[in-house]
């Protein structure tokens, strides 16, 4: 029987060790891809620590996840191995809860996520439902493609699903891994873009990524700042600081929206005085489907966005969790299987 090797965690807040694993076949609505990249994403850290229910272990987690189709299982139409897909946090719906019957498939009370419904991407192989697959563009290689499968299609889908419309001020809170892809998103979706964080020595990043304004967090108010630029229409917040967030949201205009996608337990401070008489709004997003994910790669292809990213070997699992959970990776870590 063919085997694949896999990072595997035993236990909740386990090691990672080299497994091998039988090579699984797809069944009916399934495929199998060979993972050429997966990105290493901070919400891994959630399920190897088991802080989402019922996780299973053990486990191997990962959902940004870039390759090829490798088989396809009965009834998969539309899909043929050799095609580049990507596969993110969105990876299947039921198809029978309220959301789905609405149509509003990322909402599904029973969504598939890689590495919480079945194995993830740190491994050479996965099985997924067809339904979970984006087309990865030409132009991109896969280890670009993989963070658009989270990172990139949560910062791009609330941006261009936000109030704002071209020519308004958009502020990025956050420089990091969803925050320097919000950063050019907001750029080449027409914003004028304010990049928000802390301290003088993320300007000039911040610049050569798109944006037209830079706000250090640590010297002064950020809202006054904020407001003497015009007031934002959207501040898109990925930092995961809701006291950073709270500081925002008197630097919305009127009809302002505050999107929140950094994942932090704290809660967000806001007085209905702040927000009864201006009507702004604070406003939680979730990523995307696959199709979202295949039209935040489409438009990343046209446009020249990409992901900034180190990368180790699945072998070097440990290292690459590791940078990314002390902030030493560079925006974003991606496991690479050599395949």
């Amino acid at each position: 029987m063919p085997t694949i090797r896999s990072a595997q965690v035993a236990e909740p807040g386990g090691p990672f060790s080299i497994v091998e694993r039988e090579l699984p076949e797809p069944g009916r609505g399934q495929v199998r891809v060979t993972v050429e990249a997966c990105g290493v994403c901070r919400s891994d850290w959630a399920f190897v620590n088991a802080a989402f229910p019922n996780v299973p272990f053990p486990l191997v987690t990962g959902h940004e996840i870039a390759g090829r189709v490798d088989a396809v299982g009965d009834d998969v139409e539309n899909w043929e191995p050799g095609q580049r897909v990507a596969v993110g946090w969105f990876g299947g719906n039921c198809g029978v809860c309220l959301a789905c019957r609405e149509g509003d498939f990322i909402h599904c009370e029973r969504i598939q996520v890689p590495g919480w419904a079945y194995p993830g991407g740190y491994s050479e192989a996965v099985v997924v439902p067809a339904t979970a697959l984006a087309r990865i563009p030409s132009q991109m290689s896969a280890v670009e493609a993989a963070p658009m499968g989270c990172a990139g299609v949560a910062t791009f889908n609330s941006l261009r699903r936000s109030p704002a419309r071209p020519g308004d001020l958009v502020a990025v809170l956050g420089l990091g891994g969803l925050g320097h892809l919000g950063v050019q998103f907001a750029n080449k979706l027409g914003f004028e873009t304010v990049a928000i964080a802390r301290g003088a020595g993320q300007a000039n990043s911040a610049i050569e990524l798109g944006a037209h304004h830079y706000i250090d967090s640590t010297t002064g108010e950020v809202a006054k700042k904020l407001q003497a630029l015009g007031g934002a229409k959207v501040v898109l917040a990925t930092a995961a600081s809701s006291e950073a967030m709270s500081a925002t949201i008197d630097g919305l205009r009127h009809n302002g929206e505050l999107i929140v996608l950094g994942a932090d337990p704290e809660p967000i401070q806001v007085s209905p005085f702040q927000i009864i008489s201006t009507s702004r709004t604070v406003h939680g997003h979730p990523s995307g489907t696959a199709r979202d994910v295949e039209e935040t790669l489409h438009f990343a292809a046209l446009t020249g966005v990409r992901p900034m990213t180190q990368t180790r070997p699945l072998t070097e699992v440990d290292d690459a969790y590791n940078r990314m959970l002390t902030g030493d990776a560079h925006y974003r870590m991606v496991l690479t299987t050599g395949k």
